[in-house]
């Protein structure tokens, strides 16, 4: 009996264990299996957009286009396509330091619409508060937006670094190098330390040019909210002793540039406070300071505030063009303003005035390296100078080449022979079938003076002396056929040659009176910066405008001003993806 009770015993027991078994497994199987991460499903999404794109990509999110979508797919491979700026609790803290930073692109002259920056408010706008809903996000919504903030930073970022332009497409004389950063490693590296702001902070030029023109034109965005300056109507020239309602309008217009001290706005003569203001206005633009308003200094006092700032944001955009940095030692011509300066470990160190290319022979814009300079130099012609300008003087004039001192040779190799001109029959002489090389012997005639500065390059442009010493006393110098004549040639050999103890100032200048050729090689090469600035910030903070004389200002404003293109500007079919994120 009691083994038998046993047995019953075990039989329910085991009878239960079964039951409890198979209620377990019919529970699983009633239950829903647990849901995939969020993050997982949009990085298997985000993957599908990328590779569906195309090559070259074309890629949309959120109805805009992905301008960065060359950079922008490398960054997501290298990260295995996991979104970025959400997490599987929703966007992440970066996305707001992105936002506040865009918000911020007005004070560089940039503008925040061109990088998303409403698409992604309202994207954010629009996604629920992941603490309070139940059901999760549609992952596509985090795709798109995970798209439109990689591609806000990528493209705010190159702006940053890079410039919003293409320079060479907007300035044909444009051939400086731009930067080689790779923006999609700086993004990784930003999210990863969470340092989205100081980033994008890092790429911005440091140079104190950059944020001197920076403040300028916030300065001058205020001064335009609060109206602007007054026009100054046509009439005769104002100087001392004129009177009228014009000057009173000039006091104004002066005191509004900081040019006139504010408390001294009302009066309706010409006196030497006044004269001061006006000749301290046509220093900083470039005119003769004669404290007289002429027709030159009121058209740029009649230059609109608006104008200038356009002129200020040129500039900006052109110091973005340029490399991070220029060196710690380097020579740096602005074209624009006639004028050559040396720095040296942040300090100024000479400046001097310069002759630059004509309109029709203008100076580019590059960077090379100076390595030798010669004395004494010969002058051999360039073929388009010899054609254009040489032959139809030597045609008028059978002794032109004799009284400038020119040889005419029969090549420009070594081996070239000297030809006698008089057996040249130079009537029947073409710029086609022009065959020779035209050199000038080196003595105080010479186009290149007395010394020449050599920093090889495809333009065949250097720095010389001149004889046309009366050049330097205008104020616009655009007079060479695009090499830089220099003021003081001397003092820049004596510094470039301070490694030398021979070179000393009086060596130079006896070495110039033997009338010798003589090649010297700089124990320190110095780099050399051919720019282009129509506006910029003395260390005293006054703020400078130029002529553009060259007509380069408009093309790059009217680009600034332009719009990105739109979807269907773009005239290509809609992504996939980019449909699934309207529904």
């Amino acid at each position: 009996m009691q083994k038998h009770t046993r047995r019953h015993g075990l039989i329910l027991t085991l009878s239960a264990g079964f039951l409890a078994v198979a209620m377990l497994v019919a529970g699983a199987e009633a239950r829903e299996p647990e849901p995939r991460p969020i993050c997982e499903l949009a990085c298997e999404l985000l993957r599908n957009r990328i590779e569906a794109a195309g090559f070259p990509p074309r890629l949309f999110a959120g109805g805009e286009v992905i301008y960065a979508s060359k950079t922008l797919p490398s960054f997501y491979e290298r990260r295995a396509y996991r979104i970025a700026w959400s997490g599987n609790g929703g966007p992440l803290p970066q996305v707001h330091d992105l936002i506040s930073s865009i918000r911020r692109a007005d004070r560089d002259g940039l503008r925040p619409d061109d990088y998303h920056l409403r698409r992604i408010e309202a994207a954010l706008g629009s996604l629920p508060d992941m603490r309070r809903v139940t059901q999760p996000i549609d992952p596509r919504r985090l795709v798109d937006l995970d798209l439109l903030l990689t591609d806000a930073f990528l493209m705010y970022g190159f702006h940053l670094l890079d410039g919003r332009l293409d320079a060479e497409s907007i300035d044909p004389e444009w051939h400086m190098k731009s930067s080689e950063e790779d923006l999609s490693r700086v993004l990784e590296d930003a999210l990863g330390a969470n340092r989205v702001r100081e980033a994008l902070e890092s790429l911005l030029p440091q140079t104190q040019c950059y944020q001197r023109l920076k403040e300028a034109w916030a300065g001058y965005r205020r001064l335009a909210s609060d109206g602007g300056w007054p026009m100054i109507p046509a009439g005769g020239k104002l100087e001392k002793g004129s009177g009228g309602s014009r000057v009173r309008l000039l006091r104004e217009r002066l005191a509004a540039s900081g040019d006139l001290a504010a408390d001294l706005i009302h009066g309706e003569t010409v006196d030497g406070v006044l004269e001061g203001a006006v000749k301290q206005f046509q220093t900083r633009h470039g005119l003769a300071a004669d404290g007289i308003v002429g027709p030159n200094t009121l058209t740029a006092l009649n230059e609109t505030v608006e104008q200038r700032l356009r002129q200020v944001e040129v500039n900006m955009e052109r110091w973005r063009w340029l490399p991070r940095s220029l060196g710690d030692r380097f020579i740096r011509v602005n074209i624009a303003n006639f004028e050559m300066d040396l720095f040296e470990a942040g300090e100024h160190i000479m400046n001097m005035r310069a002759i630059l290319g004509r309109d029709y022979r203008q100076t580019p814009v590059f960077s090379d390296i100076m390595t030798y300079l010669v004395i004494n130099p010969h002058w051999n012609v360039p073929r388009s100078l010899a054609v254009e300008d040489k032959l139809p003087l030597i045609r008028k004039d059978p002794g032109y080449l004799a009284e400038q001192h020119m040889q005419v040779l029969s090549g420009w190799g070594a081996e070239a022979l000297e030809i006698d001109p008089s057996t040249v029959d130079w009537s029947g002489v073409t710029p086609e079938n022009f065959a020779w090389r035209i050199r000038q012997a080196p003595g105080p005639e010479n186009a290149l003076g007395r010394i020449k500065f050599m920093f090889p390059n495809k333009f065949n442009v250097y720095l010389h002396d001149t004889p046309s010493r009366d050049l330097f006393e205008h104020n616009v110098r655009a007079f060479s056929s695009g090499c830089i004549r220099l003021e003081k040639p001397i003092d820049l050999a004596e510094y470039l040659l301070r490694g030398y103890p021979e070179w000393t100032r009086p060596a130079i200048l006896g070495a110039i009176e033997k009338v010798e050729e003589q090649t010297v090689r700089l124990l320190e090469p110095i780099p050399v910066h051919m720019l282009y600035c129509t506006a910029w910030v003395e260390d005293t903070g006054e703020i400078h405008f130029r002529r553009d004389i060259y007509d380069r200002d408009r093309a790059v404003a009217d680009a600034l001003m332009s719009l990105p293109p739109t979807l269907e500007e773009m005239m290509v079919p809609d992504d996939p993806g980019a449909a699934d994120s309207q529904r």
